[in-house]
């Protein structure tokens, strides 16, 4: 049986036709025709194999049969909707839980990451009466109204667009090309007095602030990692001012930082989100979501005196697949192997950054990888152009791979956590490879090392060069210990 029932031009024919313009596809002047994908694999309608680098829906892997089994299964003996008792909701909502901190322990369960931040800003609202949100500079939490309101990375687009009264946006937690960077004493504080300093500008005009809200670690504004304690600090401002914070691990969570299960728990055990969002790895590809909150947050909401009920959310064969997900992480070990194949290819990242000039920064954690691209590691020129050349250079090799952030010059790394040690050594060559050809078209050389004078080493600085060299943030240390893996791992059990 052929997955394929139009050849590809008709295909992109009756895409233009039906679907609507503002549906983009990728590679949009030759985009390729998906009909099948295994493992970190995906394969065109000619069987041409593609490696994966992108795809963080498909958290353990393209059509992972437990998933699918799983999911096939329940659904020849039911599916309805969460009004009926069922022990898969029941029992999916335990296993999540364990997986959190003890306060986290009422779940409601929605289709999508949008739906799910949707719903965490009305948890939010009602619990404090407030209704003004700060949220991150180029910041992303989903496609509906109340979302684009809040996520600079998509109303930024809106030509004449007004930024809501009610939403505040705050500096970029950005060590490599924020307002504060490495070489700050404490960056950490400073970005989170600039949060500060938005409550008490919204207090003057009269505006109370409902809700913090941020990604653990910001994807679409280029794989940002905040520095240590930045969201306890911002969390108390946010707390005092009679706030909620919500941690949107949308993009990041189910283990694919490696060392913890949940990218918010990086910040320290002393940290604890008020509401927590999940979504794309949480089915695997099937649409399915989450809000996790307190107990006195659902009080509230209950309190409010409207009945919450998706018609879709939480129905049996969601859960179903959603605790085969839980059980293909534990079983293969997904935390541990994005810990370890992280950890190499950020090895492999570092040592390009030591060869090309054109890679000024390499960040991340576990299998959550960028790479920024710059023309001038002390201007920090974006090198726009040079990504997308990459990008579509790799795609011309069979590897698919993005760039993101605000000046799309950051390749991002997320791909299926089965990812391999041989499959990063293969992208990074064909990179390496890449770099090579664009940096001897444009005549860019590594500047010679010199020894300071407390022996380490500095690059010597070119005449235009007349800057700092900002090194790399808290997302560059490369933890080897598997010790929270492991524990993790063990709290996926029943």
């Amino acid at each position: 049986m052929t997955a394929e029932m139009f050849p590809k031009e008709k295909t992109i024919d009756l895409r233009k036709k039906h679907i609507g313009p503002s549906c983009k596809v990728f590679f949009s002047h030759d985009p390729i025709k998906i009909v099948r994908a295994k493992g970190q694999y995906m394969y065109d309608e000619n069987g041409v194999r593609y490696l994966d680098c992108i795809n963080n829906v498909a958290h353990v892997g393209h059509s992972h049969p437990m998933v699918v089994k799983a999911g096939a299964e329940q659904m020849e003996l039911l599916n309805t909707n969460s009004r009926f008792l069922h022990d898969n909701l029941v029992q999916y909502a335990q296993r999540l839980q364990a997986t959190l901190p003890e306060k986290l322990s009422v779940c409601y369960f929605v289709n999508s990451g949008s739906e799910a931040n949707d719903l965490a800003l009305r948890l939010a609202w009602e619990y404090t009466g407030h209704k003004d949100v700060i949220t991150l500079d180029n910041a992303y939490h989903g496609h509906v109204s109340s979302l684009i309101n809040i996520s600079p990375y998509k109303f930024h687009q809106l030509a004449n667009a007004e930024q809501s009264k009610s939403v505040h946006v705050a500096l970029s937690p950005d060590l490599y090309r924020g307002n504060y960077r490495q070489d700050h004493p404490d960056p950490a504080t400073a970005y989170a007095d600039d949060v500060n300093n938005l409550i008490q500008k919204a207090h003057e005009k009269g505006h109370k602030v409902g809700a913090f809200i941020a990604e653990s670690l910001q994807s679409c504004g280029g794989q940002v990692i905040p520095p240590a304690g930045y969201f306890q600090k911002v969390a108390q401002h946010v707390h005092q001012a009679g706030g909620l914070f919500i941690a949107d691990e949308v993009q990041v969570g189910f283990g694919r930082v490696g060392t913890h299960f949940w990218a918010f728990q990086l910040q320290g055990e002393d940290f604890v989100p008020d509401i927590v969002t999940m979504g794309k790895p949480i089915g695997n590809g099937h649409p399915m979501s989450c809000v996790v909150t307190t107990r006195e947050v659902a009080e509230a909401f209950k309190n409010s005196g409207m009945e919450y009920f998706n018609t879709f959310g939480g129905n049996p064969v969601s859960c179903a697949i959603g605790l085969a997900v839980l059980d293909v992480i534990e079983k293969e070990d997904l935390q541990g192997n994005a810990l370890r194949v992280g950890g190499y290819l950020m090895r492999l990242l570092e040592q390009q950054k030591e060869k090309h000039p054109l890679v000024g920064d390499i960040r991340g954690r576990g299998l959550f990888v960028g790479a920024e691209l710059v023309r001038d590691r002390v201007k920090l020129t974006p090198a726009t152009a040079e990504a997308q050349d990459i990008i579509y250079k790799l795609k011309e090799q069979h590897i698919l791979l993005s760039a993101d952030g605000p000046h799309r010059n950051v390749l991002k790394f997320k791909p299926p956590m089965c990812f391999s040690e041989e499959d990063a050594d293969m992208v990074v060559e064909k990179i390496d490879e890449i770099l090579t050809d664009i940096e001897k078209a444009l005549g860019l050389q590594m500047p010679s090392t010199v020894h300071t004078e407390n022996g380490s080493h500095k690059r010597n600085v070119q005449p235009e060069e007349n800057g700092c060299h900002h090194s790399n943030g808290i997302g560059h240390s490369r933890d080897t210990s598997q010790q929270h893996a492991s524990q993790q791992n063990k709290r996926l059990r029943p």
